[in-house]
């Protein structure tokens, strides 16, 4: 069968860019062709943040909606100005929306994803395929992670059969996928959503590079203790997360006092996302764990990583910054091609499903 090209967009919790890949597939491999991270506006973010801590009305919801379909948009535009490439060689383009609220459990679960897919499609003059997550929650499964699937795709033929591998991402929460004869993946908690908050508040920048900053402090143990007591750290998978759950908030609710040096809470907040990681992949204990992500490129908390877990070895994924955007492109190709994403063991759904709506 011939390739087709299929174009990834992912905007994170982290809200600090928006990936936008461009790919070549074939039932047997995803081929990384071309990729932009293209910015993401302050004010925008501010006021997803705003939303997300409960000022919110449906005004205000229905704006974002567009906005970020318009912001997805430019990115995808870009992109193909970059490439020089014709629009309808496209096949069609992933968006996974921008999250947020994650509830996939209560008495009515549900995923938020905003960024209307209708107006990509107008604006690209590209078939969109969208809203991935709804129908495993509606399956009973989390709705996420859904890299573990796109993970065992990319990565499950290992010319070294008697080797485990484990993939971490660090995004604004980390999750991790463990191939193996079942496919197990599950968000740990918090990978940079804490790190970001707090540094953006006491140093007025959006993320510690190589955690610099973390590194000047000492960890504050009482208050790392506290938020390991969280049910969610010891809560079985599936699972998954999001800031809805870990957010500022949330963390001052574990900081009694006022007086603590900034720069030990944030080598704290390392620590607590070194931890809470390092205690899930070693539950599996793989020879190799294969990282991507942002917080990938924290130097410090891939140190600590390391000392955590002294007999995993750990590397960098081929195309670690763009696996997420790549494995929305691969949903739009298997929803193109209306396959099943086998997705039911990673978040706990009724069965594995087509997934994803077509917006032309």
């Amino acid at each position: 069968m011939n390739k087709e090209r299929y174009i990834g967009i992912m905007s994170g919790t982290s809200l600090d860019g928006v990936d936008v890949v461009l790919c070549e597939i074939d039932r047997h491999s995803c081929q990384l062709k071309a990729s932009i991270e293209y910015p993401f506006p302050s004010d925008l973010k501010e006021e997803i943040l705003a939303m997300i801590g409960g000022e919110c009305t449906l005004a205000r919801v229905g704006t974002v909606d567009i906005r970020l379909a318009l912001l997805f948009s430019d990115a995808v535009n870009a992109l193909l100005a970059q490439e020089k490439a014709d629009p309808k060689s496209i096949k069609a383009i992933g968006s996974h929306g921008q999250t947020l609220w994650h509830a996939p459990k209560g008495e009515y679960p549900f995923s938020l994803q905003l960024g209307d897919p209708g107006t990509i499609a107008v604006r690209t003059g590209i078939r969109v395929v969208a809203d991935f997550r709804q129908k495993d929650v509606a399956l009973g499964g989390e709705g996420a992670p859904f890299a573990p699937a796109f993970h065992a795709f990319l990565f499950g033929n290992t010319e070294a059969p008697n080797t485990s591998i484990g993939i971490l991402n660090i995004g604004g929460m980390a999750n991790i996928t463990v191939l193996g004869k079942t496919l197990l993946g599950y968000d740990t908690g918090p990978g940079n959503v804490l790190l970001d908050l707090w540094i953006a508040e006491h140093q007025g920048v959006a993320y510690d590079r190589n955690g610099a900053w973390a590194g000047s402090g000492e960890v504050i143990y009482p208050l790392l203790e506290s938020m390991l007591e969280d049910p969610y750290f010891a809560q079985p998978h599936p699972k998954s997360t999001g800031r809805e759950k870990f957010n500022k908030e949330w963390l001052m609710k574990n900081i009694q006092h006022s007086t603590l040096h900034p720069e030990d809470v944030q080598r704290t907040l390392l620590e607590l996302t070194a931890i809470s990681i390092s205690n899930e992949v070693l539950k599996s204990n793989p020879d190799i764990l294969l990282l991507c992500g942002g917080g990938a490129k924290n130097a410090f908390l891939v140190e600590r990583l390391a000392v955590l877990m002294p007999n995993v070895q750990i590397g960098m994924a081929k195309d670690a910054d763009n696996i997420e955007a790549m494995t929305f492109a691969w949903l739009a190709y298997k929803r193109l091609h209306n396959e099943h994403v086998n997705l039911k063991d990673v978040t706990g759904a009724s069965r594995n499903a087509i997934l994803g709506g077509v917006y032309a």
